[in-house]
């Protein structure tokens, strides 16, 4: 591959993403759905790239970029480091807090164990050549996106499950749809039922979201210059540190592969690099200078191009190849984030039991985006203060990384048992704490709940 191939890639890369947002704004199917102009892109490079039809020339180089991207995306994680936020202290909040802090936990380990165990005891038993790692990939593509099922496709790739990285921006990509078609179905029958607290129809979803295309009135900065231009621009300054944290990834990774250990995923590296940056800079002068809205959005391009290639560079004959186990497994992954909203999100929220419930859904169906886009629908003046729950409850994030590092080596070598038993054994935690803190509600009535059914009365 030349340079001039990678700036082809990317210019097509472009005009796809400029398509994706022309067809969103203007065809009120895509604006309905809240469907990505990243993901529209994505397929039209399939249809129109070497994988579709040929029209467009994209390089053989084209199916590497989400791998070298995702190390990006994990790098801004780790350079915005981490805060724990605390609460005003009252019981009632605390046990609100707790509830939906044990809900993320329990439908987070259902997510890997019910898939884990689901290949091994059945999907095995109909093609005994499936390999063990395939009951992750669902869990990276759904919840991760199509970032996570990049990087962990290419680490079962690199441990000799090579057409995982296929399989997983696949279940992504249904991951998104189920997100979001799902949600919008999911929100109409609780509207119908009087279970939402703040909102009755899609009448009132302005024209931004609908679009995507923010108007005068409603825009606004996405970050803060730090740095004088006269000296140096601020998205460089900020993009310096985060390529060069990329590059050092790469190169400290090959070095380890040659001289201390093999198979450590570069997005886990890349994260880990990033958070001991976090670490020494964040007292010192240089981490006042690092704005992280602005480092979001250099993340958020490299996600939207990520979408892009995943999808455009998916091999459809091997997906076909897979197609008896991915269907089974879709159906196992819809069934699962559907008990997310009933009976699982009703019994961990007293109030907005619905609104937590459908943002949860989101983002363990594709991206937080999604999970934000079905929120505001439901609460768009964040009533319900779910966001700031969740920012107070991350117990999780770091949990993720190390599962998509761990497991794919758990895996191919066989110790799907060891696998299993980690998030089983998170299941029998939640379930103990559930029962210490009193956090399930199940059977309280919608009666003594604060949704539009009360209201109606």
């Amino acid at each position: 591959m030349t340079i001039q191939d990678f700036v082809i890639d990317f210019a097509f890369a472009s005009i796809l993403v400029l398509i994706g947002q022309f067809l969103r704004s203007n065809l009120k199917v895509f604006q309905k759905f809240f469907i990505p102009a990243s993901v529209l892109a994505g397929f039209l490079g399939l249809i129109f790239g070497p994988n579709g039809l040929g029209w467009i020339p994209f390089s053989e180089a084209m199916g590497g970029y989400a791998g070298l991207l995702i190390i990006l995306v994990f790098v801004v994680v780790g350079v915005n480091g981490f805060e724990f936020k605390r609460g005003s202290g009252e019981e009632s909040q605390l046990k609100r807090i707790l509830g939906y802090q044990i809900f993320k936990i329990i439908v987070w380990a259902l997510q890997i164990f019910v898939p884990l165990v689901f290949t091994i005891f059945v999907l095995k038993k109909i093609w005994p050549g499936l390999n063990d790692g395939f009951g992750m990939l669902l869990h990276s593509g759904f919840y991760g996106g199509h970032g996570t099922a990049a990087a962990v496709g290419s680490t079962f790739a690199d441990l000799g499950f090579e057409d995982a990285q296929d399989i997983a921006i696949t279940f992504a990509t249904f991951g998104i749809l189920t997100g979001i078609f799902g949600g919008i179905f999911l929100i109409n029958i609780a509207a119908r039922k009087g279970q939402t607290a703040y909102m009755k129809d899609f009448k009132f979803i302005d024209g931004d979201m609908k679009t995507g295309l923010i108007s005068f009135q409603n825009r606004r900065p996405f970050g803060q210059q730090t740095i004088s231009s006269v000296s140096l621009d601020t998205l460089t300054y900020h993009g310096a540190f985060i390529i060069a944290l990329t590059g050092m990834t790469i190169v400290l990774n090959r070095w380890l592969a040659e001289h201390v250990l093999a198979g450590i995923p570069d997005f886990t590296l890349g994260f880990i690099l990033a958070l001991i940056f976090f670490l020494l800079m964040r007292n010192t002068p240089v981490y006042d200078y690092i704005d992280k809205d602005v480092n979001t959005r250099i993340s958020g391009s490299a996600t939207d191009y990520l979408v892009v290639f995943g999808i455009a560079s998916v091999k459809l004959d091997v997906v076909m190849s897979y197609a008896g186990p991915i269907i089974l497994s879709l159906i196992v992954g819809w069934l699962l984030v559907f008990i997310i909203i009933w009976p699982l999100g009703k019994a961990y929220s007293k109030n907005d039991w619905f609104e937590r419930s459908i943002f949860v859904y989101g983002y363990l169906t594709g991206v937080f985006a999604i999970g934000f886009v079905l929120y505001r629908i439901v609460d768009p003046d964040n009533i319900s203060e779910t966001i700031e729950d969740t920012a107070m409850t991350p117990a999780t994030n770091i949990a993720e990384i190390v599962v998509w590092s761990l497991f794919p080596a758990l895996l191919i070598s066989g110790q799907w048992l060891i696998a299993a038993a980690i998030p089983f054994v998170i299941l029998i935690g939640s379930v103990i704490a559930t029962k210490v803190t009193g956090t399930w509600v199940f059977n309280v009535p919608d009666s003594e709940r604060n949704v539009l059914k009360n209201q109606m009365k």
